[in-house]
């Protein structure tokens, strides 16, 4: 195993990542949700701002996450087919990555949506056998020189 540098000796540099993610549902309540009518209201919208917000307290969420300040976040959640795809981008000029911040934000976001679906994903037992995360993964990853 080789021994990594501390933190502090890394040099500053524009560091982003983009992660992904999906949560499989029936089709009933995909339906439901592109049409807006899932009582709790817009899992969509609500979920991109819970995955924005979680970015910035991944250091409080993962012990050995650096609090990194970021320069730029973005979160899209949509409808694909029976699912719903959460693509989420962390930017940084900085000494460490920023893919568990790209990791956090997309996990929050499909677990949100999730809570505000779970009503008409549930079975007679009260279980759910459709719903499922899945996918979940940093899809690009970016570091250079400061713009």
């Amino acid at each position: 195993m080789t021994a990594q540098r501390p933190v502090d000796a890394k040099p500053m540099v524009f560091r982003r990542a983009t992660a992904r993610g999906t949560l499989k549902v029936r089709p009933a309540t995909a339906r439901a949700i592109r049409l807006g009518r899932v009582q709790k209201g817009d899992p969509l919208r609500t979920g991109e701002l819970a995955g924005l917000l979680a970015m910035k307290r991944t250091p409080e969420l993962i012990p050995h996450c650096h609090p990194v300040p970021l320069t730029g976040s973005r979160v899209e959640a949509r409808v694909e087919g029976n699912g719903v795809v959460v693509e989420g981008t962390a930017e940084a000029v900085y000494r460490t990555g920023v893919e568990m911040e790209a990791l956090t934000g997309v996990a929050v976001a499909l677990l949100t949506v999730w809570d505000m679906v779970k009503y008409l994903e549930k079975n007679a037992a009260g279980n759910y056998p459709t719903a499922r995360l899945t996918g979940l993964r940093v899809v690009r990853k970016e570091k250079h020189d400061p713009p």
